[in-house]
C-alpha cells in the first residue's frame, strides 16, 4: 500500500487560502487568477450531493451585489486540457452561474485524486455542509479507494476516530432510514440510537412521526429491544460456574470496563463481552488492537 503523505495541515492551509473576506484585497491571495466560468467542471467524486435551490439563490443574490469574494480551488481537469476540475467551491460555482458571472476567481493546484477528495470532504465538514450519509460516503471512499485508515481520515478532517467509525456505521442502516438522514428528518444521533434495533425502519418512522429527540429515541429503542427479548423463547438455564471461572470473568471485566461472560465446556467455549454504546465498542476495539 502506498504510504500516506501527511496532508492534514496542508489541506487546512489550502482552504484558508481561499477564505478571502471583504476586507482583503483579492490580489493578496497567492496564485489567484480569473477564468471563464464555462471552463470549470464539477468533481464527480464530490461528497456533497444536495444543493438546495434556496441556498444557491441566496448566494447568487449576494454575488450579484458584491461579486464572488472567495476564489474557487481547482486543479487541471484530468483528460481535458485547458479546463479545470473544482476541488473546493462547487456551491459558489453553481451560484456564480445563476448570478450570470462569465468569469470567476480561481486558485489552481496540482493535486491527485486522493488529495482532491480529502480537500472536498474537509471543506464540507468544516462548514457542516454534508448530511450524515454524504459524510459517511466520503470517509468510505477515502478508506476503500485510497487505502486510508480511520485514524488517518480522522487526522485529515479534525475529528475523533470514534466519530469516523460511528459515521461509517450509518451506511449499514436500511435505505429508508438513510433517506430520512439525507432529508434531514433524522439526525446522526437519532440514527445511532436505533442502529442495533431489530427493525430500525419502524423505529425511524415512529421517531419522525412523534418528533422525538435523541434521548427519547434511545428510550424507545430500549423499549423495543426489551419487547423483542421477551418475545423470544426462554433460554435454557445456564450451567452453574465454578469459582475460578467467576473470578476470571471479574478480572476481565475490571480490565475492560465491560461485562464479560466466560462459557466453558470441558476446556472449550467462548468469551462474550457486552457493550451498551457504540463508543464502548470502539474503545474495546482500540484496546484489542493495541494488545
Amino acid at each position: 500500500m502506498e504510504q500516506r503523505r501527511g496532508l492534514g495541515r496542508g489541506l487546512s492551509a489550502l482552504l484558508e487560502e481561499t477564505e478571502t473576506t471583504v476586507a482583503e484585497e483579492p490580489a493578496a491571495v497567492a496564485g489567484m487568477r480569473g477564468a471563464p466560468i464555462e471552463l470549470l467542471r464539477r468533481n464527480p467524486d464530490q461528497p456533497r450531493r444536495s444543493f438546495p435551490d434556496e441556498e444557491i439563490d441566496g448566494l447568487a443574490t449576494s454575488i450579484r451585489e458584491k461579486g464572488l469574494l472567495q476564489p474557487i480551488l481547482v486543479r487541471p481537469a484530468p483528460g481535458a486540457p485547458g479546463e479545470y476540475q473544482i476541488v473546493a467551491g462547487e456551491r459558489r460555482w453553481r451560484a456564480a452561474q445563476r448570478a450570470g458571472l462569465r468569469d470567476v476567481p480561481i486558485i489552481v493546484r496540482e493535486l491527485d485524486d486522493a488529495e482532491t477528495l480529502e480537500i472536498a470532504i474537509l471543506e464540507n465538514v468544516q462548514r457542516e455542509d454534508l448530511n450524515p450519509v454524504e459524510e459517511a460516503g466520503g470517509y468510505k471512499a477515502l478508506i476503500e479507494r485510497f487505502g486510508r485508515t480511520q485514524e488517518a481520515v480522522a487526522q485529515v478532517v479534525g475529528k475523533s476516530r470514534s466519530h469516523i467509525a460511528n459515521t461509517l456505521r450509518l451506511l449499514a442502516l436500511p435505505e429508508a432510514v438513510q433517506t430520512m438522514l439525507v432529508d434531514g428528518h433524522l439526525s446522526a444521533g437519532h440514527a445511532r440510537a436505533i442502529m442495533t434495533a431489530e427493525d430500525p425502519t419502524i423505529l425511524a418512522k415512529a421517531v419522525v412521526e412523534r418528533g422525538l429527540n435523541v434521548r427519547d429515541t434511545e428510550a424507545l429503542a430500549r423499549q423495543a429491544s426489551g419487547r423483542a427479548r421477551a418475545a423470544r423463547p426462554a433460554a435454557k438455564p445456564a450451567p452453574v460456574k465454578d469459582a475460578d471461572t467467576r473470578a476470571l470473568e471479574n478480572d476481565l471485566s475490571d480490565v475492560l470496563g465491560l461485562a464479560v461472560e466466560v462459557i466453558d465446556q470441558d476446556g472449550e467455549g467462548e468469551v462474550r463481552i457486552r457493550y451498551a454504546t457504540l463508543e464502548q465498542l470502539d474503545d474495546l476495539c482500540r484496546r484489542l488492537t493495541r494488545a
